[in-house]
């Protein structure tokens, strides 16, 4: 506004300027009057340079102090945002350490586990099922050969869930049942009214496989130890000591079933006790009845028994280890001190018997029938088992010692005892490069874990095994003799190509050529044997 003014002023000197020189061209006295109205007009462009050059600086500042208040502004501002959220944290109760929860849910090796968080109490979910299918080529000797055939066809062979875990980090338990056995059992008896008419050949077998409290708080010697009591699997022998799920062939050897079923293996009541450390295990157990044995004074059909009670002992240690080999022996003891006693036809019996390393149909091949007059029964073994890289070897014998002294009054009485005989040996080797891990908890060698588990997306091809089996059992003893027995010897070649998929999931391929030499009885040579030939597969998972 003040520039337009000066200008306006400016604009209107000179034009009285003009008219002034207009109007004096013919005065001479006009010039000086034109002198000083230059000399004016110079001083007011001074004037409004000078105004000009202010205005500009006045502008300046102003747009300067406006800044600078508008950036106090906002620093105020921001404080007082910074003071209000203090004032609103102020307000609010701060919060302490987040404490631990009440529980840990873990899934090692795939298995749903619950801990403490202090991990002094846990229980976990374990399961494992064995589905096995196969086919036999069975070739009996002659017309009296028993049995003329074998089924083929399917098995649940095991069918297991339940429960383990711990009190208070030494408290250990289990309690496991078994569905399982579809085709496999120990045979139910069949009855007309009271009137036992024999022994079916199939049946269930499924009931409690473990049921069982073990403390383990005591460790002396500088080792660990555990005491136990209830239904559990005695670690005895060392084919009986690897899990089900972990050995190389579907079945284990005739000669080491056979030898636990007088006191020991599975379903097995039991009290005792075990010590190891990496190098050395020493266990002990009193035994008694399996649980689905029959004990009742009462029964007629099935007859009642009186509940027997056998002991087991077994020392075994790593006596070499390195990084990639070792070797184990060990030496076992089995006594059954009490046989079961028939209350109803006063007998005391035993029976050695096993099917031919498959259980695809459950039938027996060889069987020493039930032994009259059993007093008492001795097992002694040994064992030994080595590992190389992925190379691994496994070898039992075994000896029998049937006492027949008990006085029942049933024929034969007062005769001499039965010794029988038998082993295997084995090896496997894995493909993929994996080894067996020594367990010194039993004292066994334990499965494969696959270094690259089967993926389609990952490439991983899991683990791969290939094994080889030579075992024998002879169950005959006095031949030619009214006294003997002739159970018959049974011989088994086996091969296995194992697939581990993972860590839970497995397919078993055997394939098994086995003779039979068997006579009719003790003191007739008439041919009853038989030589077959099968193949099984199995599919398995477990957690």
């Amino acid at each position: 506004m003040r520039r337009t003014r000066i200008a306006a002023t400016a604009i209107g000197l000179a034009g009285a300027l003009a008219a002034s020189q207009a109007q004096a061209q013919s005065a001479s006295s006009s010039e000086q009057e034109i002198a000083l109205l230059k000399q004016q007009l110079k001083l007011l462009e001074q004037k409004l340079d000078k105004l000009q050059s202010q205005t500009a600086a006045n502008t300046a500042a102003t747009a300067k102090a406006k800044a600078e208040a508008k950036a106090e502004a906002k620093a105020e501002a921001r404080s007082e945002a910074k003071a209000a959220v203090a004032n609103a944290n102020a307000a609010i109760p701060v919060k302490g350490p987040a404490h631990p929860s009440g529980v840990v849910v873990t899934m090692p090796n795939n298995r749903p586990t619950i801990c403490t968080a202090d991990e002094a109490n846990c229980v976990a979910i374990t399961s494992r099922v064995h589905w096995d299918v196969g086919g036999y080529d069975y070739r009996p000797n002659t017309a009296a050969t028993v049995p003329q055939k074998l089924d083929s066809g399917e098995n649940v062979r095991r069918a297991r869930i339940g429960v383990t875990g711990k009190f208070l980090n030494d408290w250990n338990f289990a309690l496991i049942y078994d569905f399982g056995g579809s085709s496999d059992g120990f045979g139910g008896t069949g009855a007309a009214g009271a009137t036992p008419v024999g022994f079916l050949p199939g049946g269930g077998t499924s009931g409690i496989e473990n049921a069982y409290i073990s403390y383990t708080g005591l460790k002396p010697f500088g080792g660990k130890m555990a005491i136990e009591a209830g239904v559990m699997d005695i670690a005895w022998t060392m084919d009986e000591s690897t899990s089900s799920n972990d050995i190389a062939f579907m079945e284990r050897a005739s000669v080491g079933v056979i030898a636990q079923n007088i006191a020991a293996g599975d379903f097995r009541s039991a009290a005792g006790a075990r010590w190891y450390n990496d190098v050395f295990y020493a266990g002990a157990y009193v035994t008694g009845p399996t649980t689905g044995a029959i004990h009742s004074a009462s029964s007629v059909s099935p007859p009642g028994t009186s509940e027997q009670y056998g002991a087991t002992a077994r020392v075994a240690g790593q006596v070499v280890s390195g990084n990639d080999y070792s070797v184990h022996l060990g030496a076992d003891a089995e006594w059954l001190i009490q046989p079961p006693r028939n209350l109803v036809a006063n007998t005391q019996t035993l029976t050695l018997s096993d099917r031919p390393e498959l259980r695809i149909d459950p039938t027996t091949l060889i069987s020493t029938g039930a032994i009259a007059n059993v007093s008492g029964a001795q097992v002694y073994g040994v064992e030994a088992a080595a590992t190389y890289g992925p190379l691994w070897v496994q070898g039992e014998y075994y000896w029998f010692n049937i006492d027949r002294g008990a006085n029942t009054a049933v024929a034969p009485i007062g005769t001499s005892s039965l010794k029988f005989q038998g082993g295997y040996a084995q090896a496997a080797y894995v493909l993929t490069g994996e080894s067996r891990k020594y367990n010194p908890g039993n004292a066994a060698y334990g499965g494969i874990k696959p270094n690259d588990p089967f993926s389609i997306n990952g490439g991983g091809w899991g683990a791969w095994e290939i094994a080889g089996r030579y075992s024998t059992v002879d169950l005959n003893d006095q031949l030619a003799t009214a006294a003997g027995i002739a159970g018959g010897r049974q011989t088994v070649y086996t091969l296995a190509v194992n697939w581990y998929v993972n860590g839970n999931v497995r397919f078993m391929l055997d394939y098994l050529h086995g003779t039979v030499s068997k006579q009719a009885s003790a003191v007739s040579a008439a041919d009853t044997g038989s030589k077959f030939d099968a193949v099984a597969l199995r599919t398995q998972f477990a957690f």
